[in-house]
């Protein structure tokens, strides 16, 4: 029986993976009649080559603009292979800052919008490997914005329009993920830019493996950089490796700034191993524990961060019955590594001369989010003629409220800058 047992596991994980693995490549300029399996003849779309490719595979994918099948802006991934983007056009070299595979939808393929994500990962392989490296997910194209309201000096657009408002756009804003995914095994994403992502940039339900997310720049993301939860009924049977990722300009849910914005977020049952990021510029705080507060299912290690410029705090935790914010530098600091799931807490350090960003970051840009602000007035007047009336004939009396933010998620503009980002600061952040 023991026998039958090793032999049948022998042939599972034989099974997960196939015994000779292609290597898959995509171009603008290839074709769907292609084989496919070679520079000269590469595939069009990087669909074409996922339809075709096996468990295990590669795929190589060259600089150009992709979308999903016919033309949707979304692409769906099922299997567990590894894609690279970066190559030159005859795949002789790779350069994922100069030679930029880009997703990009466009504002009418809203029309078409993704279930949940722009890139999609189902995933079922305990074994499987699966690896997105070298992309640049850019949504700057499907966000509505206002034309003019909440539109400081020097910034393309006004602020971002939660949908169904349109504005002057044809299609409200997508409101998805930039990566999403129901995953398993082990998982990689690196060396990738995640722009004006509409909701978290990175949501991943993982069952059971590692998940790698290292060396990314995620910038200006609604609520959320990353969030990685387990799936698993086992607690840590998922393992976080959040490493070395620059994330700048982390929005709230909404514009009166009243929740959300976190540069990551640690949750139960997942073993989050958060080092060496450089984060900053987050409406709420960098790093979120609040939700990761059920006593034997947390288990954390933040060590050897960099942070700067988060508005409320470096970290936030619960304090029952609210949530407590610190800075680096706040005397109080050292005494987070008391809240229980906190392995270790040690190295963090706050940014001493943000004049690094200086001629990267869009300056108009900072300025307005460091002076960002959201105000209510309220219009109401008990004795006009209008609520006496309402009064004597046992309505409600009515008023107004008005509100007005200086700015929120405004679309942050593209340039090769944001390639500077990495290596920008040593040691600390996308490298």
């Amino acid at each position: 029986m023991k026998m039958k047992k090793v032999m049948a596991l022998c042939m599972a994980a034989a099974m997960s993976v196939p015994a000779f693995a292609t290597t898959w490549y995509v171009s603008p300029s290839g074709a769907k009649a292609n084989e496919g399996t070679t520079p000269e003849a590469p595939l069009k779309t990087i669909y074409g080559a996922l339809d075709k490719a096996a468990p295990g595979d590669k795929i190589l994918v060259a600089a150009g603009v992709y979308g999903g099948k016919a033309g949707v802006g979304h692409i769906e991934i099922t299997k567990a292979v590894e894609l690279y983007g970066g190559y030159s056009a005859d795949f002789k070299t790779r350069d994922f800052k100069k030679n930029q595979s880009i997703i990009r939808p466009k504002m009418e393929q809203n029309a078409t919008p993704p279930k949940n994500g722009t890139v999609e990962f189902t995933l079922t392989d305990d074994n499987g490997k699966t690896v997105f490296d070298g992309f640049f997910i850019d949504h700057s194209e499907v966000n509505a914005y206002h034309p003019r309201e909440g539109k400081p000096e020097g910034v393309e657009t006004g602020y971002w329009l939660e949908p169904p408002t349109k504005g002057d756009y044809p299609f409200a804003s997508l409101k998805k993920y930039a990566i999403y995914g129901n995953t398993t095994g082990d998982f990689t994403i690196t060396n990738c830019l995640i722009l004006n992502s509409s909701f978290y940039a990175i949501n991943l339900n993982h069952l059971r493996g590692v998940v790698n997310i290292k060396n990314n720049l995620i910038i200006n993301a609604r609520m959320m950089a990353c969030n990685v939860s387990c799936r698993s009924a086992k607690v840590f049977d998922t393992r976080l490796n959040f490493e070395y990722n620059t994330v700048l300009f982390t929005w709230s849910r909404t514009k009166d700034f009243g929740d959300m914005g976190y540069g990551v977020r640690a949750l139960s049952k997942v073993d989050a191993n958060i080092s060496h990021n450089l984060i900053g510029l987050s409406i709420m705080s960098a790093f979120d524990n609040s939700m990761n507060n059920r006593k034997g299912e947390a288990k954390v290690t933040l060590n050897e961060n960099m942070f700067f410029l988060n508005k409320k705090g470096d970290v936030s935790y619960t304090v029952s019955p609210s949530v407590k914010y610190l800075k680096v530098e706040d005397e109080a600091f050292e005494d987070f590594e008391d809240v229980d799931g906190i392995e270790s807490c040690s190295k963090n350090v706050s940014m001493s001369d943000p004049s690094v960003f200086k001629g990267i970051l869009d300056n108009a840009y900072l300025q307005g989010f460091l002076s960002a602000s959201y105000t209510e007035s309220t219009d109401y007047n008990p004795n006009s003629p209008a609520n006496q009336f309402r009064s004597a004939m046992g309505m409600n009396q009515v008023g107004s409220i008005q509100s007005k933010v200086s700015m929120y998620a405004n679309k942050y503009p593209y340039s090769d800058n944001l390639m500077k980002l990495f290596g920008a600061v040593k040691g600390f952040g996308a490298q």
